[in-house]
């Protein structure tokens, strides 16, 4: 069984002045220019890319960083390719303030851990902190202590996960 417990950098998907990003469809996670693209290995480098500020998040990103994303994140279409593109870049865990329902779906069934965290940018968490995401009980802590509590992932999204 895998761990329940992620431990990984996060990114606070805000704009260039500080505010929470709400409504990233899932054209803006992975562009339909790039829908031609089939291999999951080469997805990663296509993320955000048409988010403007972000588009150069592939290459900070590393294997194990958390997403924090904003209310309706992944509204839109039900393209994999945009669960994919995060997958590719070894992205651990979703955590949202709320999902596009398809899109929340999709995460669900590829095996990616997602946490509806509605309020979580009114944590003091930043981009950059390392924090610890306990998956069965939604807390997240940081530097031992808990910051922040969102909901668990179900028993049928653990199943899948796991």
């Amino acid at each position: 069984m895998k761990s329940r417990v992620i431990r990984g950098r996060i990114w606070m998907l805000r704009d260039a002045d500080g505010k929470r990003i709400d409504n990233v469809d899932t054209d803006m996670i992975f562009h339909n220019r790039y829908l031609y693209i089939t291999d999951i290995k080469e997805m990663g480098k296509y993320a955000f890319s048409n988010l403007p500020g972000w588009e150069d998040f592939p290459k900070k990103a590393k294997p194990g960083d958390i997403l924090v994303v904003g209310i309706n994140f992944g509204a839109g279409s039900s393209r994999q390719q945009a669960v994919d593109c995060f997958i590719s870049l070894g992205i651990s865990a979703i955590i949202g303030e709320s999902f596009g329902a398809i899109y929340k779906r999709n995460v669900i069934n590829s095996g990616l851990p997602l946490l509806e965290a509605p309020g979580i940018f009114e944590s003091d968490l930043e981009t950059g902190d390392v924090v610890e995401v306990h998956l069965d009980t939604g807390e997240i802590f940081r530097g031992g202590k808990l910051v922040f509590k969102a909901k668990p992932m179900s028993k049928v999204a653990l199943d899948i996960y796991d």
